[in-house]
């Protein structure tokens, strides 16, 4: 079972949000709790990135990449880079995998591919 990060529309307008937040920034007309979760998009174009080398260590590598995706819907998401030679532009897809692993904790996120 694949696992899924979800976005908020707002009941009022249909804005879409990511992360979650109290109030629609389109609208700012509902109270909290009056979006309901739609699943992100998997596919998207990379905007820019970045390569981490100096980690603190529990992530376990040695470089880690970080990018900004444009998604299909035009949200913007950062997820961590699983691409040798990431370009702007390129297209990419996404999956919920487990990003760091703690000693008795796992973190999941986002992870891109080349599309």
């Amino acid at each position: 079972m694949a696992l899924e990060i979800y976005a908020y529309r707002c009941r009022k307008c249909g804005a879409v949000h990511y992360p979650y937040r109290m109030v629609c920034r389109r609208c700012r007309q509902n109270a909290h709790n009056e979006f309901d979760p739609v699943p992100l998009p998997r596919r998207g174009r990379l905007l820019t990135f970045t390569i981490l080398h100096t980690l603190p260590p529990d992530f376990n590598v040695a470089k880690l990449g970080l990018g900004i995706v444009e998604l299909e819907d035009g949200l913007r998401v950062t997820g961590q880079l699983d691409i040798a030679e990431p370009k702007a532009g390129m297209a990419v897809q996404g999956s919920v995998e487990v990003v760091r692993r703690g000693e008795y904790e796992k973190t999941h996120g986002l992870v891109f591919r080349k599309a």
